[in-house]
């Protein structure tokens, strides 16, 4: 696959699965960037050893980890880019259905959707199932654009991810992601894939303050951008 892919994982103590994650992903991709998110375990040096480039970000959040990622972008030259957990939930080898669509020119931004795809019993708490539903019935009605996930696997151009200019320093970052394509009328397509109980504990959905916190910032970056015009 001559287009440079590059894969984007935040990780936060994930040393039990995050090596398992890098040694699936496919050898199309041009380099795995694993993002320390202010782990107290050995994630960085699993990582390390599994081959990936590891950066250090110790803010904490999600959206953080991802930002430093896109940051050490910026001295590439990628096409694609790949979000990735490094929770080992999602199956990294299901990453070339979501960069061909991008590959061939058929859209811009491929989320990958667990309600559309196979799911394992188990692996999405109710909250995660009901917040997922909520955001995207509130997403088609006032945006008219239809999706099924708010799912971290996701392949997007490179110059349509820099285009949209990303803020979300915490767990906001995928709905905005979203929210910002439909605005920027990416060419924007949904590919079933699989997901598993995750190795480890849950950081978001496993915690109170996760689950609220997550909630709290997905309906506020929905309902900003509904009075954006």
């Amino acid at each position: 696959m001559k287009d440079s892919v590059y894969v984007i994982i935040p990780a936060f103590n994930e040393a039990l699965s995050v090596d398992k994650v890098i040694g699936e992903i496919p050898d199309f991709v041009t380099e795995i960037i694993v993002v320390n998110n202010n782990s107290s375990d050995q994630t960085s040096q699993v990582a390390q050893k599994a081959g990936a480039t590891v950066l250090e970000e110790n803010r904490q959040g999600y959206g953080y980890a991802c930002l430093k990622g896109m940051e050490y972008l910026k001295t590439k030259n990628p096409k694609i880019v790949v979000f990735l957990d490094a929770d080992y939930s999602d199956f990294p080898k299901e990453m070339g259905s979501l960069v061909k669509p991008i590959k061939d020119n058929q859209c811009d931004f491929v989320i990958g959707s667990r309600a559309l795809g196979q799911r394992e019993q188990g692996s999405m708490t109710p909250q995660q199932l009901f917040g997922n539903w909520l955001a995207t019935t509130l997403i088609k009605h006032i945006f008219g654009q239809k999706y099924t996930d708010l799912g971290p696997f996701r392949a997007i151009r490179y110059s349509s991810l820099m285009a949209l200019q990303m803020q979300d320093k915490t767990y906001g970052w995928t709905v905005e992601m979203q929210l910002k394509a439909i605005r920027k009328k990416l060419r924007i397509k949904e590919i079933p894939v699989s997901y598993r109980q995750r190795i480890g504990f849950s950081k978001v959905s496993g915690t109170i303050q996760g689950t609220f916190m997550a909630g709290y910032k997905i309906l506020t970056w929905i309902f900003k951008y509904a009075f954006i015009k």
